[in-house]
């Protein structure tokens, strides 16, 4: 139910008296538009590939005390949503949302508690979505091997552990997203029951220290792929950019066996990562 109503968020130039200064003044205007429309095209490029943007004011507050399952497409208004679960990191929480395949999110803030944030049974597409304060993990993907996920802009801040858990198959796009005081971008499951082949691809990411890891995956045939990176506040560059694993379906914990690009797990270069 609604507990609040919404909240707010945060000369002309004179006559020339000779042509060839009408010609002057009229390079002078072409030049500053140009100037202009190159300005507004770099901004515009510099915040995309920062995928930095201002955290969004909710526009209102819904408490929940259930699962809201969404079938098709679900637009929040920018509202926030919380109340399942105690924010910790107990395992087996509630989710707050829970997609079916196919379904779509959209402009929502997951407040605190926000139990196990979102599920998606199959392939699904969380676009706009932010995570003010992740508790057991921001979003779970549980599809099968040809699933496919998209989580396209949106941010999430305050994750202990993970912010993504790759538990099915299929592949994971994040693009344009920003992420702070976290442990681990993404994890593909190092030991579930059911272990299948998985590909995370990450484009234009902002991370901002203190944080772990960007991407662990197996070994056993995931992929990591990387492009458009910017890392904030890591002088030191201890942020992992790729840890591998070696994953198993006995449920003991997956051994790490390296990190770093390797041309066969972890895919990105030099030019893909940079510091600020």
């Amino acid at each position: 139910m609604e507990t609040s109503s919404p909240t707010s968020p945060e000369s002309s130039p004179g006559p020339e008296s000779s042509p060839g200064r009408l010609r002057r003044w009229r390079g002078a205007a072409i030049a500053a538009v140009l100037a202009c429309g190159l300005g507004v095209t770099a901004v515009a490029f510099t915040q995309n590939a920062s995928a930095a943007t201002a955290w969004p004011s909710a526009q209102g507050l819904v408490k929940v005390s259930a699962t809201t399952t969404v079938p098709g497409t679900f637009d929040g208004g920018l509202k926030r949503y919380f109340g399942i679960g105690d924010g910790g990191q107990g395992e087996s929480q509630d989710p707050m949302f829970e997609l079916a395949d196919g379904a779509t999110l959209k402009n929502v803030i997951l407040g605190a508690p926000a139990g196990d944030g979102v599920h998606c049974s199959g392939s699904c597409t969380l676009v706009n979505v932010w995570w003010e304060d992740v508790g057991e993990d921001a979003a779970t993907f549980k599809g099968g091997p040809s699933a496919r996920y998209t989580v396209d802009g949106g941010g999430a801040r305050s994750a202990s552990d993970k912010v993504f858990q790759h538990n099915g198959g299929g592949t994971l796009t994040v693009r344009d997203f920003q992420v702070s005081d976290f442990g681990k971008l993404y994890r593909s499951c190092g030991n579930c029951r059911t272990q299948y082949k998985r590909t995370v691809v990450l484009q234009n990411i902002t991370a901002s220290a203190p944080g772990k890891s960007l991407a662990g995956i197996n070994t056993n045939g995931d992929t990591a792929t990387f492009s458009g990176i910017t890392i904030v506040g890591d002088s030191k560059k201890k942020l992992a950019i790729c840890d591998r694993f070696t994953g198993n379906n006995t449920g003991a914990e997956p051994p790490k066996t390296g990190s770093g690009a390797d041309g066969k797990n972890c895919f990105f270069s030099a030019s893909d990562i940079t510091y600020k």
